[in-house]
């Protein structure tokens, strides 16, 4: 099996170090990061110069390992045409942080997973729900796992997996779930300040609140100490309400 890792934390990340480390003993391993943190770059790629690939040395990694200065989904379009030999399974990760319910909008992690998806390549996406002090390993070898099991199971066209593993130690993890993604929006601030020269600047910041974390959720799993895996895809229309817009049509017929 040939995996192609990336990742939205920057290639020196240890989430991606640690992921390398575990699937590395199993398959054949391409590597392609962005050179620098790209958290909340969301599924942008870039249009607008050049993209360069620099190899990259890693303790304890063997394999291809290559910085990219584009964004994560470039990182999976640069594995999936430039090589001769796509990958069999992308694996974006490991994140330090939660993609829970609305932050898989943002996440540059997932969005790399989703571009392998529009690839036609099968992946997931795994990230560790704390930022603080983060044991990579329990997520390191379920991604492992997973990997393996992938590799006989055929994921829906347009669909890939997102994962979060709880930040606690493999005995108090509560098992697997299968759920659907909860809601976690986030409360936005901005913040006015100057810089030395009396120039304004605005600084983002936010704090997230789950409105929906019930039984089922990706939210609700991590509550219960639970690894989550929800089936996603980038199919975006509404299909509740296509069927109920006779009128909004019937108003638009004289143009």
């Amino acid at each position: 099996m040939r995996i192609l890792i990336t990742n939205d934390d920057g290639v020196r990340a240890p989430g991606l170090c640690a992921l390398i480390r575990s699937l590395q003993e199993v398959a054949e391993l391409r590597v392609i990061a962005p050179e620098r943190e790209q958290s909340a770059a969301g599924h942008a790629v870039t249009l607008h110069k050049p993209l360069r690939l620099a190899p990259v040395a890693l303790s304890g990694v063997n394999g291809e390992v290559f910085a990219c200065n584009g964004t994560p989904a470039d990182c999976v379009i640069l594995g999936a045409l430039t090589d001769s030999d796509p990958p069999d399974l992308v694996v974006a990760g490991i994140n330090g942080g939660a993609n829970l319910g609305e932050e898989v909008l943002y996440s540059g992690t997932v969005s790399a997973a989703m571009e392998a998806a529009i690839q036609g390549i099968p992946s997931f996406a795994i990230s560790v729900t704390s930022y603080d002090e983060v044991d990579f390993g329990p997520a390191a070898r379920f991604a492992r796992r997973l990997a393996l099991l992938l590799d006989d199971l055929d994921l829906p066209d347009n669909s890939f997996l997102n994962v979060n593993v709880p930040p606690v130690s493999p005995e108090q993890i509560q098992g697997v779930a299968i759920t659907r993604l909860g809601h976690r929006a986030y409360i936005n601030r901005i913040h006015r300040r100057e810089d030395p020269r009396g120039e304004t600047y605005y600084w983002f910041s936010g704090d997230p609140t789950e409105s929906d974390s019930a039984p089922g959720t990706d939210i609700g799993a991590i509550a219960e100490n639970k690894i989550s895996i929800t089936p996603a895809h980038f199919d975006l229309t509404s299909y509740e309400i296509l069927d109920n817009l006779d009128s909004l049509l019937e108003g638009l017929r004289e143009w």
